[in-house]
């Protein structure tokens, strides 16, 4: 029989554990003492901060910045390898030219740091910032806002014949292409965007890099380059904690560190899922002791950080020094209702946090800010984090090889395990970075062996046809150039010439699926032309403009209240299809809502089942966003409305910020709907107050 250590005896009967017994945990520092294998502690022994030194660019990043100035370019490089550098001096070159630059982000959040990190460079006066909720200095020469904004003003700039003042579009995370949900876009902007105007595209590693090079350069007839680097600028080493805490090296080679796979073969057979769920304190204690922090931690769900930060009991050896709590405490102060958040005691004695998109936009940033400024030690996250957000650490932790898709848990891709482990090590201030593998009953162990040692996944296309799109090119487009159009997909960019035909006709097949509908709707003429209807819908740039163009034409939206008019508005703009619960005070007060949301799907009742008939799905139109948005609108304070609405507060922000997107695109029919226009503004009025402004 295996022998399995207990803390004060060993057990010879494998099958039998002893219960681990409730601990009441002592306010002192709980200290644990793993044990590390030789071979784990040479890699430990490469910890260490680096001399330093003036800054040398690396060659891919000169090489990039000579390249975009007569071509193209697109640069595939490792996650924290230094790609805003070459944006910045691509900046200061096309500047120094008097010439136009945007930089599109795929994140809201990611463009306002960008904003204030360009600003800081190139002066205030020479930046704006463009991001739906945001229009600040839109005349500037450097333009930085959210992809889906660039999107638009190329719809509007074909539509009226009037060039982009614009010579150089950045497009950072350019591996968004590939994203399911908002890949279209990003597809949208490199087809539309005029030859003339150079396009640097930054992106993490992908392994197709130069079949989107080729696409690129066939569609615009302009040759893209690709700069590739496959070097990390912190060397990355995998390590494993085994269950019994020793440290051992994760791999030998590119296998498993024997260790690990006798670990892996023990356990086969067993009920992996019926493990108990690691020990935080203990994991951030064996950080602490191998000098592994700052870490981050990604966790499966949002509120799996959530009880990590509330379990937390292992604090700072060194006493929290009054600059951290100033900084904390300064920041707060606009935001009152931040004061109350749960974590704050945890984030100010166990230098720790939760970031998900559960939370406020506000605390967030606070823990990003935080985190970038090396206050905290640890940090728990999904993998979402991994994406966009500038979160340096010495080290990641692993404890899932799963993710959430929106419908269920699906394998991670070597793309996201890549990104992940792309936050570990920080350039400057780390000779090493490092991944640690914490076996979970989430944990596919060899799983994540070969992710690590696997390339990225190629980009796919994601090009799709929609209502939106349909009207917005039929605006500056007949429909067989529109078809031409869809010829220019990445999708139908392929070495067979047979594949990419069929692809081609599947997407012809689809835009005339739209065309048709919206003939038969009266928003485009027989000869696919818009109607008038269909000249101010197509300003409707929303996930289900028909819906609410709809409404809007049948004078259903025009003798609202501006309260009321946000409520109807918000059951378009979340794709989450879960009922959330609402108090009874929230019922009582919104009995007015529940009669105008139940003859708002009465009016649409047609239209959908219409849709339905010709093979389109409709979204499910839940009632508790209404009553959401209607209590903000009426100026419930948000403390309350987080007790009245069960949802978390990061999805009830994310909310009320798309009904206010949703409004502006009704503020700009004011020529079509004046009435509604102004109506409309009075609702975003209402709306954007703090904590979420």
């Amino acid at each position: 029989m295996q022998a399995v250590e207990g803390k004060n005896k060993t057990y010879k009967n494998a099958s039998f554990k002893p219960r681990r017994k409730k601990r009441t945990i002592p306010s002192e520092v709980i200290h644990v003492n793993p044990r590390i294998n030789p071979a784990a502690q040479r890699l430990l022994d490469r910890i260490g901060i680096p001399e330093r030194e003036p800054f040398k660019p690396d060659p891919f990043q000169t090489q990039s910045v000579e390249k975009i100035l007569h071509q193209d370019v697109l640069v595939s490089a490792p996650t924290g390898s230094g790609k805003t550098w070459i944006a910045v001096e691509a900046t200061k070159e096309y500047l120094a030219r008097s010439r136009g630059i945007w930089y599109a982000t795929p994140l809201k959040a990611l463009s306002n740091s960008k904003y204030e990190e360009f600003g800081e460079a190139f002066g205030r006066e020479n930046v704006g910032i463009l991001t739906g909720d945001r229009k600040e200095n839109h005349d500037a020469p450097v333009i930085v806002g959210t992809t889906e904004i660039l999107r638009n003003q190329l719809y509007d700039s074909m539509q009226s014949g009037v060039d982009l003042n614009v010579d150089l579009v950045i497009l950072d995370e350019a591996h968004y292409l590939g994203d399911a949900d908002r890949g279209v876009v990003w597809e949208e902007v490199l087809i539309y965007l005029p030859p003339r105007v150079r396009i640097l595209l930054l992106s993490a590693t992908i392994s197709n890099a130069h079949t989107v090079a080729r696409w690129l350069t066939h569609i615009r007839g302009a040759t893209c380059a690709v700069v590739r680097s496959d070097v990390r600028p912190v060397p990355l080493y995998a390590l494993y904690r085994a269950p019994d805490g020793e440290l051992t090296p994760f791999l030998k080679g590119d296998r498993l560190f024997p260790k690990v796979a006798a670990t892996v073969k023990a356990d086969r057979g067993r009920r992996r899922f019926a493990a108990p769920p690691p020990d935080m304190n203990e994991i951030v204690e064996t950080l602490r002791d191998a000098d592994l922090l700052p870490a981050i931690v990604f966790l499966k769900s949002r509120s799996d950080c959530d009880k990590a930060v509330a379990g937390l009991n292992v604090c700072p050896k060194d006493p929290i020094d009054g600059g951290f709590a100033e900084t904390v405490r300064e920041f707060l102060e606009p935001y009152p209702e931040l004061r109350n958040q749960r974590q704050l005691s945890k984030l100010l004695t166990c230098r720790a946090g939760s970031h998900h998109a559960g939370q406020l936009p506000a605390w967030r940033l606070l823990i990003e800010k935080l985190m970038t400024a090396g206050h905290l030690e640890v940090i728990f996250s999904t993998s979402t984090v991994a994406a966009g957000v500038n979160f340096p650490a010495r080290t990641v932790v692993l404890l899932q090889s799963d993710r959430f898709n929106g419908q269920g848990f699906v394998d991670m891709t070597s793309t996201e395990i890549h990104q992940m482990t792309g936050r570990a090590g920080r350039r400057g201030m780390d000779k090493a970075g490092f991944a640690l593998v914490a076996p979970s009953r989430y944990l596919n162990t060899p799983l994540v062996r070969d992710l690590l040692l696997d390339k990225p996944e190629p980009l796919e296309s994601r090009i799709t046809v929609n209502f939106s799109m349909t009207l917005n090119l039929l605006l500056s487009h007949d429909p067989a150039g529109i078809k031409d159009i869809l010829s220019y997909s990445f999708a139908a960019f392929r070495d067979n010439p047979n594949t990419s035909a069929q692809v081609n006709s599947r997407l012809r097949e689809n835009f005339q699926k739209h065309l048709s509908l919206l003939q038969e709707l009266n928003y485009v003429d027989e000869d696919g032309q818009p109607t008038y209807d269909g000249r101010w819908a197509a300003q409707l740039r929303l996930d289900h403009p028909l819906l609410i163009a709809e409404m809007i034409r049948s004078g259903e939206l025009s003798d609202l209240e501006p309260e009321m008019l946000a409520a109807l508005i918000a059951p378009f703009v979340t794709d989450k299809d879960k009922e959330i619960g609402i108090s009874r005070e929230a019922w009582a007060i919104s009995r007015d809502v529940w009669k105008r949301y139940k003859r708002m799907l009465k009016s649409l009742k047609p239209l959908e089942q219409f849709m339905i008939a010709r093979g389109f799905d409709v979204p499910s139109i839940m009632f508790w966003p209404s009553v959401a948005v209607f209590l903000w609108a009426r100026g419930c304070d948000w403390e309350d409305l987080t007790e009245d609405i069960t949802a978390d507060e990061g999805d009830l922000a994310m909310l009320i910020l798309r009904t206010a997107d949703h409004l502006r695109q009704l503020c700009a029919l004011q020529n079509e709907e004046p009435k509604l226009a102004q109506i409309a503004r009075t609702a975003l009025g209402l709306l954007m107050r703090s904590p979420l402004i």
